[in-house]
């Protein structure tokens, strides 16, 4: 019986390792304001405790958690239009040369 030089069992060589060089996004913008991301996870933090504290019957608890993930929330949007507004970047509703 022959072995063979470095294949796999199956005839085909190992795959090679990913770097990290090979997952880069093409025309994407790197976060401009880390905020976002932290108020987005905030966000999350305080819908999971709310919605286990209710799970958990303590409805005054999770009243209070909910009322504070609307005022998270709302934060985090005020940051996302705060920042588009101050890196520059505009929505454009319409069209150049149209009207309203």
């Amino acid at each position: 019986m022959e072995k063979s030089s470095g294949a796999a069992a199956g005839g085909r060589a190992p795959p090679s390792p990913l770097h990290m060089e090979d997952f880069q996004l093409e025309g994407k913008k790197p976060v401009k304001n880390p905020f976002v991301p932290i108020g987005a996870l905030v966000t999350a933090g305080v819908l999971t405790a709310g919605l286990i504290s209710f799970r958990y019957g303590n409805s005054r608890l999770g009243q209070k958690l909910m009322r504070a993930r609307v005022v998270a929330q709302g934060a985090t949007v005020a940051l996302m239009i705060g920042s588009a507004y101050y890196y520059g970047d505009q929505i454009k509703l319409f069209k150049k040369g149209s009207s309203p």
